[in-house]
Parts: structure tokens; C-alpha cells; sequence
């Protein structure tokens, strides 16, 4: 038996809820940690290959030792190039909307501002307001396969500047004084430029996907007005609802998501309410575009400036 008929064997053996027709599925009656069967991370590889993002209720087992545990089943664990971790772990950061750092209310894909962005990203509901903070994840190699062939010919070509330097006032004008404070000390205390094609080869499925989200500072070769007209052309099939799913949290959930062919957005609707998660990434491949080229990183430190072209 094939590897892929076995995986696909795995994750029939998932008690598998839908979410939404074209992305997300609820693993039913299953509980997720560090000594889980090579057969069951297999079924998780599977679906996480079919449905993008993966949702478990009543975690309410799992600590930070036990999800660092089952996250090392998925692969190598990266921290984030900035962030600070958890005290006792390798890989766990959490976000906390009380310390400026857990409202990521723009569409993004995690970390894309280096070559090899991660992976996979499993988040753990932690604290959870009594109403608002959903996420919503929107599948990108749906969004490109929605694009016209004329379309799908001028993206193929593009690629892009990632940068964690961006223009955060215009962006997040609403930003409380903590957020504003965390983004500059913190979040961008070193300067990450990368240019990744627009079109990746998915290194599992092989399908084309698309590498956009609110890091894209420009496409190469083009202005920025060019360049924000291109940009909206593309994300908003990214983000139609048709491609998207949307998850109403609860204290003890864990969602996977596969960051290579996601994107997502935390709802920022709950006020003053606090809201605690803590998230753990598995290291991914450089993209490799349609014709064989492979991501680089331009700028790692000082002042943010423009990437060679």
C-alpha cells in the first residue's frame, strides 16, 4: 500500500465534521498530545492535507510541555524570528491582547517576512472572551485556482517583498497604545525583508497556491500604487467567503492550520475582554515558484529599506 493511500486510510479512521464546503474540519471524540500513534499523526497530515485547518474541542488536558510534545510529531519546532517565548518551552508564543500582541486583525499568513516561514501552526485556546475573537482562515490554493487563466498567467510571474516593517499606523489606526509599543519594540525590533513568488509549488500536494497577506510590502519590478491595485486583485479571491471558514472559540480548543496554503484573521470585535492563545509553529521549505527559483531573504536587521531588485 502506498504512503498516500495509507494517510488517506488515517484520516478516514478521524471522525471528520465538515466545517465549511471548501476549507476546516471538526476531529471529532480525539485526544491530541505527545504520545499519540504514528498512524494518528499520519490521519492529522492527511487531513490537514485536505482541509487546510483542523479543529479540536476540549483540550482542556494539554500544558505548554504536552503541546510542544505533540507539535515535535509534526516536525522541527521554530520560534518566531522576534517574539520572545514562553519561559520553559523551545517554540510557544503567546499572544495576549492584554500586552498588545494577540490582535492579529489583518489577513496574514504566519511569518512570511523570512524565506522558510513555518509549516504548520497549532494554536491553544487558553483564555477566551464571552463573545467575539473568532478566527477565519481562507484557503489559498483555492484562491488561485478561482483566478482566470489570464490571471493565473500574470501571477505566476509576480513576486514579492515580505517585510514585518510596514506602515502600522495606517494599517491598525485603531491600535491601543500597548499595541503600537509591542509593534516597535518587539515585533519589528529586527528588519525582515523576503521575496517570495506570488505562486508556490505546495512541497505536499503540489498544487499552486498563493503567497500574499499583509506583509507584502510591493511586487518586484513595480511601483506601490501598481503594486497596492495588484495586490487587492489577488487577495480578494484569497478571501472570498466561499473560501474561508470561520471558528467561534472555546477555552480548551486547538486549531491546526497548514501555513503554506492558509491564510487567517483574528476578529478584533470583543472589546476590553481579554483573550489568551498560545501558538506553536513546525518549520516549513523555502517556496520553490513554477519555474524552479527559490525564495531569499534580502534584509535581516537595521533600518527597514527598500530590498534589492
Amino acid at each position: 500500500m502506498s504512503v498516500a493511500l495509507k494517510e488517506a486510510v488515517n484520516e478516514n479512521a478521524l471522525k471528520l465534521r465538515r466545517v465549511a464546503g471548501r476549507i476546516g474540519a471538526e476531529v471529532q471524540d480525539f485526544k491530541i498530545g505527545p504520545d499519540l500513534k504514528a498512524e494518528d499523526v499520519a490521519g492529522i497530515r492527511a487531513a490537514l492535507r485536505q482541509h487546510r485547518v483542523i479543529f479540536f474541542r476540549d483540550q482542556h488536558h494539554l500544558d505548554d510541555a504536552a503541546q510542544e510534545g505533540f507539535a515535535k510529531l509534526l516536525g522541527d519546532l521554530v520560534p518566531h524570528p522576534t517574539e520572545k517565548v514562553r519561559d520553559g518551552s523551545t517554540a510557544i508564543l503567546e499572544l495576549d491582547a492584554a500586552r498588545g500582541n494577540g490582535k492579529a486583525d489583518q489577513w496574514h499568513t504566519d511569518v512570511t517576512f523570512v524565506d522558510a516561514y513555518p509549516k504548520y501552526s497549532i494554536l491553544r485556546a487558553v483564555e477566551i472572551p464571552a463573545y467575539g475573537g473568532d478566527t477565519v482562515w481562507a484557503n489559498t490554493a483555492a484562491g488561485y485556482a478561482d483566478l482566470t487563466p489570464q490571471l493565473k498567467a500574470l501571477a505566476d510571474t509576480l513576486w514579492a517583498v515580505h517585510s514585518n516593517r510596514y506602515d502600522y499606523a495606517a494599517q491598525r489606526p485603531k491600535a491601543t497604545d500597548a499595541e503600537r509599543k509591542h509593534y516597535q519594540d518587539v515585533f519589528a525590533s529586527t528588519t525582515y525583508e523576503t521575496e517570495h513568488p506570488v505562486v508556490r509549488i505546495h512541497p505536499d500536494t503540489g498544487e499552486k497556491v498563493l503567497v500574499l497577506g499583509y506583509f507584502i510590502q510591493r511586487f518586484v519590478g513595480h511601483s506601490q500604487a501598481d503594486s497596492a491595485h495588484l495586490f487587492d486583485l489577488l487577495q480578494d479571491h484569497v478571501i472570498r467567503l466561499e473560501n474561508t471558514v470561520r471558528w467561534s472559540w472555546r477555552k480548551g480548543d486547538v486549531a491546526i492550520w497548514d501555513n503554506q496554503a492558509t491564510q487567517h484573521y483574528a476578529l478584533n470585535d470583543y472589546g476590553e475582554q481579554n483573550r489568551i492563545v498560545r501558538r506553536s509553529t513546525v518549520a516549513g521549505d523555502v517556496p520553490i515558484s513554477i519555474d524552479g527559483r527559490r525564495s531569499v531573504t534580502r534584509i535581516i536587521g537595521g533600518p527597514a529599506r527598500q530590498a534589492a531588485e
